[in-house]
């Protein structure tokens, strides 16, 4: 049985800022074109999918999504170049740390 293994990124202070739940919060506003919806979707408030997002880019420097006119459920959202440019960034480098643990793992514990 491996070992579960999660990556989380952290501001300069060691607070976690960004992981799995913003990365699939992203991708639900890209898939519906609304936070909103992606929020429900996910089982999460409004407000605190929001916070969620907004905590990321105060953090990064830039903003992830910006509002459109439309969408589902209301009010539109959609990434922002720099959004779907770092969203990429963190699921590469989540994938290299999953294939690196799993040869760590590989080779600690031979099956």
């Amino acid at each position: 049985m491996r070992p579960v293994m999660r990556v989380f990124l952290y501001d300069e202070e060691g607070n976690k800022f960004f992981g799995e739940g913003p990365c699939r919060l992203l991708h639900g506003v890209e898939k519906t074109g609304s936070l909103r919806a992606a929020a429900a979707d996910m089982g999460l408030a409004y407000s605190k999918a929001l916070m969620m997002i907004r905590r990321a880019e105060g953090v990064l420097g830039f903003s992830l999504t910006e509002t459109t006119i439309g969408g589902k459920g209301g009010g539109g959202s959609r990434l922002t170049q720099e959004g779907k440019k770092f969203l990429q960034q963190y699921e590469t480098y989540r994938d290299t740390c999953y294939q690196a643990g799993d040869r760590i793992y590989r080779e600690v514990f031979p099956e």
